[in-house]
């Protein structure tokens, strides 16, 4: 039993030895493994990041985050339908349309409003939702009148306000004589 766990003991010395003289030799010489790769550097870095303190956290307020202001803006171009001064009968349903301009950067969206500014409403919705159109595209806008039942000369006056409710661009009317 003796001789056997000298013999161990002498394999084992014998193992350990040759392992340290291969360590030393591949220490000595020239370095012929490859660089580590980018994924093992930074899979490195991220374990190290884990276990470093966070940076300080500045004692400047923050900024604002800058707001997008754009510009409303728009521009008659002509009655499609229904010239100034028409003769219409009393009762008559109109169907009046004026081709705009959006000629702001804003795009209208649904919170932007039509309202009456001056004269009879006609029969019509004091303030309706304008139709959406984007900046810098002709838009066609359209209000359905009923002319009066009493002769004369009729103007209903309309302008479009922004989601703040502030009024901008060209006004624009419907002009008839009813007969």
């Amino acid at each position: 039993m003796r001789r056997f766990s000298s013999r161990i003991i002498s394999i084992c010395f014998h193992f350990l030895f040759s392992y340290c003289f291969l360590m030393a030799l591949t220490s000595c010489g020239s370095n012929t493994e490859p660089p580590p790769s980018t994924a093992t550097l930074t899979a490195a870095t991220q374990t190290q990041q884990l276990f470093t303190s966070p940076p300080p956290t500045s004692t400047f307020p923050p900024q604002p985050t800058p707001t997008i202001v754009c510009t409303d803006n728009l521009g008659f171009i002509e009655d499609v339908t229904i010239p100034d001064n028409s003769v219409v009968v009393p009762g008559k349903s109109l169907d009046k349309q004026w081709l705009v301009q959006n000629s702001g950067d804003c795009n209208w969206d649904a919170r932007y409003r039509l309202r009456l500014i001056s004269g009879d409403a006609l029969g019509a919705p004091t303030e309706q939702a304008l139709f959406p159109a984007r900046a810098g595209t002709q838009a066609t806008i359209q209000i359905l009148f009923t002319a009066p039942q009493e002769a004369g000369n009729y103007v209903s006056e309309w302008q479009v306000f922004d989601a703040n409710g502030i009024p901008f661009g060209d006004s624009f009317f419907i002009k008839i004589v009813v007969q």
